[in-house]
């Protein structure tokens, strides 16, 4: 059989709802291509499950351009699949081969209630950001961009943070579900920036409560979610909310 007609084995993550008992059900999938996204795949399947007249497989996604992080799925134990630094949906099926089992799971983590079979609810993150996770601006014209001198390299840095498309990789990876990853990265993107001095004093503290009154873990240096990151976050980030904490605990923004 040619790599465009693979066929493949696929154990799916099945559950009705956050409070239902799940279970894996098994779906033998032919006429695979290499070219097709791994996303696409799951389409293909689903037109076979309807087919059938059962119920479609619930998974998430908006944009399938690696840019928005719905598109969460762990593949075969890894969050976002096999290959690094690439979303779900930007995974394709050439990195699989004819006759493979994929098993396709959820984020786990308490955290992220199962909505339905694939689909979590990520609305944790949301209040995070809410608790800290921007800052105080006047209303009226914008600014002019070159009003405020900021020096390249920390506005590369700034940047670099601000890519986390808050998809709960970090959490997935962690065996301790924490999502100090995307905290930090959300914390550190703003403290490198002179608009997030406002804040500075409360933000870490604020976000960090908020962090652990959602039932995250803690971070224990594992750096497994730097590795399965699909944008590739440094930790170096959770260093830098260390001391914006530290700094806030003592009472000094620096």
């Amino acid at each position: 059989m040619s790599a465009d007609n693979m066929k493949l084995t696929l154990k799916i993550w099945r559950q009705k709802s956050a409070n239902a008992k799940g279970h894996f059900d098994t779906h033998t999938l032919e006429g695979v291509t290499s070219h097709m996204s791994f996303l696409e795949m799951l389409d293909v399947l689903n037109e076979q499950i309807i087919n059938e007249q059962k119920e479609p497989v619930a998974f998430e996604h908006d944009c399938r351009e690696g840019i928005c992080g719905t598109c969460s799925l762990v593949i075969n134990g890894y969050p976002h699949g096999p290959q690094q630094g690439t979303t779900t949906c930007q995974l394709h099926m050439r990195h699989f081969n004819d006759g493979d089992t994929i098993t396709i799971e959820p984020w786990r983590s308490s955290a992220f209630p199962v909505v339905k079979d694939l689909v979590v609810n990520r609305d944790a993150f949301d209040r995070i950001i809410q608790a800290g996770g921007y800052i105080s601006a006047n209303t009226g014209q914008a600014q002019d961009g070159n009003a405020i001198p900021i020096e390249k390299d920390q506005a590369n840095e700034a940047m670099d943070a601000a890519t986390c498309i808050g998809c709960g990789a970090c959490v997935a990876a962690c065996p301790n579900a924490s999502a100090m990853l995307f905290t930090s990265a959300k914390v550190s993107h703003l403290a490198l920036m002179p608009q997030g001095e406002v804040e500075a004093s409360q933000r870490a503290i604020r976000m960090v409560e908020q962090h652990d009154a959602e039932g995250f873990g803690r971070c224990s240096n594992i750096t497994a979610c730097e590795a399965e990151c699909p944008k590739e976050i440094s930790v170096e980030h959770i260093a830098r909310l260390n001391r914006e904490y530290l700094s806030a605990s003592v009472g000094s923004k620096k």
